[in-house]
């Protein structure tokens, strides 16, 4: 994995701001272009959500995987670019884009300069953290871990009384993922519905009949926590009638959302609808021409947030971008088999041949 890059000016064919999945593929689809590139992205590693949120998720639907850990895929993916020694600003949120196709500028809030001929953004969501619940001393409770939002390592949890509080996707995943390693799990809903697909719904019906190791309290909502010096002993529930319940716990794990913020994109000027940018479904270029945006902010009929979808429209905007970049040459398109591997002397997107990788900008 290429170091990340102190404060710099640096010079690249394509600036890709966020270095999820989406972005990270799309740096390894501009290399086998002969295009330069370099990630930015506001966390302090690459990967997204997928690195920052549940690394030891399985995810089923990435193709030639029946199933894969979101790390596993970061990784594998951050080995696929690795022969393009692909730069990375990590840890900065981009502040300002200025100039026009083919010539841009970027600044990021730690004072990094970016000139680059086309832009890419991969950012997801934006900026992402948790919607917390508002319970008294919740604070001290997340500074010893006893209050989490996101599940890093699974068996941290091993042999412990959980609480999960949420009714989708995620609290579901999480209650029948962690079913037999924690020692009890307490599901909290504030009504007896759930927000989830139709086979986890069954899954869960069956793993909280009668002595399975979920147990389902609703209607109930959080309540209060109770413990000493941020250790939790118990989480209190109440119902809007007042009715009120204390529950053991080693741990509760709260599953609202998140809240997000594309900060400084949104004031781009891009055509968006509800949060996301609006792009021509071809190309993926957004309204401001030399700007393109794949992944979960991007948004067109028929789009399908899905990673496998992100991985395709990296590959779109990076067939776009090649004209932009290289404007007298025609772009003959290869197959990967034909084109040799990455990295090899004679691969077109190798480094051996690559005419403008990235590089710090002359002074």
């Amino acid at each position: 994995m290429a170091e990340t890059v102190q404060a710099a000016t640096l010079r690249a064919d394509v600036a890709i701001i966020g270095a999820g999945p989406a972005g990270l593929f799309a740096a390894f689809e501009c290399g086998m272009l002969r295009l330069g590139t370099v990630l930015i992205d506001a966390l302090d590693e690459t990967g997204g959500q997928c690195a920052a949120l549940y690394p030891e998720k399985p995810i089923y639907d990435i193709p030639a995987h029946p199933a894969i850990e979101a790390g596993a895929l970061v990784a594998a993916l951050e080995q696929q670019i690795a022969p393009f020694a692909v730069p990375r600003l990590l840890g900065r949120r981009i502040e300002r884009l200025q100039g026009s196709r083919g010539a841009f500028s970027l600044g990021t809030d730690h004072g990094d300069s970016i000139h680059a001929r086309a832009v890419i953004i991969a950012a997801g969501a934006g900026a992402f953290g948790p919607n917390r619940p508002p319970l008294p001393g919740l604070a001290a409770y997340e500074q010893t871990g006893s209050v989490q939002y996101y599940v890093r390592r699974k068996e941290a949890f091993h042999g412990k009384r959980l609480v999960i509080a949420g009714g989708g996707d995620s609290a579901i995943d999480w209650a029948l993922e962690l079913r037999e390693i924690a020692l009890h799990i307490t599901l909290i809903h504030r009504r007896a519905k759930f927000r989830a697909a139709p086979e986890r719904l069954a899954q869960l019906e069956a793993a909280s009949g009668p002595g399975g190791p979920i147990e389902l309290v609703v209607p109930y909502q959080l309540h209060a926590l109770h413990g000493d010096g941020g250790t939790l002993a118990s989480v209190e529930v109440a119902t809007l009638e007042g009715d009120r319940r204390r529950i053991e716990a080693d741990h509760l794990l709260a599953f609202f959302g998140l809240s997000t913020d594309l900060g400084p994109v949104s004031q781009w000027g891009l055509q968006s609808a509800l949060h996301h940018i609006q792009v021509a479904p071809s190309t993926c270029e957004t309204s401001l021409p030399g700007v393109f945006a794949i992944g979960d902010v991007a948004t067109y009929p028929g789009k399908l947030k899905l990673i496998l979808q992100g991985f395709s429209e990296g590959a779109m905007a990076a067939h776009a971008i090649h004209p932009i970049v290289h404007p007298h040459t025609a772009l003959h398109f290869e197959y990967s088999t034909s084109k040799g591997a990455p990295g090899s002397r004679d691969a077109p997107g190798s480094l051996a041949g690559a005419g403008h990788a990235p590089r710090p900008a002359a002074a």
